[in-house]
C-alpha cells in the first residue's frame, strides 16, 4: 500500500467517518418479511371444510315414517304377527304432540276385502294404543294390480335427527394427494347418533333437571352409611 493511501485511511479514522460501505436491506423487503411471520398461522382449522360433523351435520326435522304391513286375500282380520308389528311401529308415535296417523288401505286388489278389515282392526288397535280417534285418517289408494295383493301403509310424520344418506364415493381414494377425509368418513357413526337420539331436542340443549326423589335419597345415604364393614383379609406368605 501506499504512504498516500495509508495516509488517506488514518485520517478518515480520525475522523469519525469510515470509508467501508455495507449493502443495506430495503426497508419494504424488511416490513414484507415481517408480515408474513405474522400471519402464518392466519387459516384456522374451521376455515377448512374437512369435519365429518360438518360434512354431515345432523339436523332435526320432519320425518314421514311409515310401515307396510302384507295383508293375505284369505286373511279375515288383523293376525298377530300383524299387530306386534303395529305396537311395535307406534311406540315412536309422540301423544304430545299427536300427529296424523295415517291407514291407507288398497283398493281394486286381490285383498282388497281382506285389506279393509285388517284396517278397521288395525284403527281399533291404535285407539286401544292411546292414540287420539280424531287423529286417524283412513284412506285408500289404487293397487296396481288386480291380481296380485298389496299391503296396508300405516304412517305418521315426527320430529327426528336425521343426516344425509351415506354411500357418497365421488373420488377414488387411490387417485387423490390430498391429506383430507374422504366425502363419505364418518356418516355412518352421524347415522347412528341421529338414530340414538330418542328426543331430537337434546341436541338443541339441556333440558330442565327434574326433582329430586328424597324417600329414596334417604335410602342410598342410610345404606351408605350403615354398612357393614369389611376388613381386608391378611396376606400370607406362600411358600414355593
Amino acid at each position: 500500500m501506499s504512504q498516500s493511501a495509508l495516509r488517506t485511511i488514518t485520517a478518515a479514522a480520525r475522523s469519525g467517518r469510515s470509508r467501508i460501505y455495507r449493502p443495506a436491506i430495503p426497508v419494504l423487503a424488511v416490513a414484507a418479511l415481517l408480515a408474513g411471520c405474522a400471519n402464518r398461522d392466519s387459516i384456522t382449522v374451521g376455515a377448512v371444510p374437512d369435519d365429518y360433523r360438518t360434512n354431515h351435520p345432523i339436523v332435526i326435522a320432519e320425518k314421514n315414517l311409515k310401515i307396510d304391513l302384507p295383508v293375505g286375500a284369505g286373511d279375515r282380520g288383523m293376525t298377530g304377527s300383524q299387530r306386534d308389528t303395529l305396537l311395535g311401529f307406534l311406540d315412536g308415535y309422540d301423544k304430545s304432540a299427536a300427529p296424523t296417523l295415517t291407514i291407507s288401505i288398497p283398493s281394486g286388489s286381490a285383498n282388497e276385502i281382506a285389506a279393509t278389515a285388517a284396517g278397521r282392526d288395525f284403527a281399533r288397535l291404535a285407539i286401544a294404543s292411546g292414540i287420539s280417534r280424531n287423529r286417524i285418517v283412513i284412506t285408500t289408494y289404487q293397487s296396481v294390480s288386480a291380481e296380485a295383493s298389496a299391503p296396508i301403509r300405516v304412517a305418521y310424520v315426527s320430529v327426528k335427527a336425521q343426516t344425509d344418506r351415506c354411500g357418497r364415493w365421488p373420488e377414488d381414494l387411490l387417485q387423490t394427494s390430498e391429506n383430507k377425509h374422504y366425502a363419505d368418513f364418518g356418516c355412518s357413526y352421524q347415522n347412528n347418533l341421529a338414530a340414538q337420539m330418542a328426543n331430537p331436542t337434546d341436541l338443541l340443549g339441556p333440558r330442565k333437571q327434574t326433582p329430586i326423589d328424597a324417600e329414596r335419597r334417604d335410602v342410598v345415604i342410610d345404606g351408605y352409611q350403615n354398612a357393614p364393614f369389611y376388613s381386608p383379609i391378611p396376606a400370607t406368605e406362600v411358600d414355593y
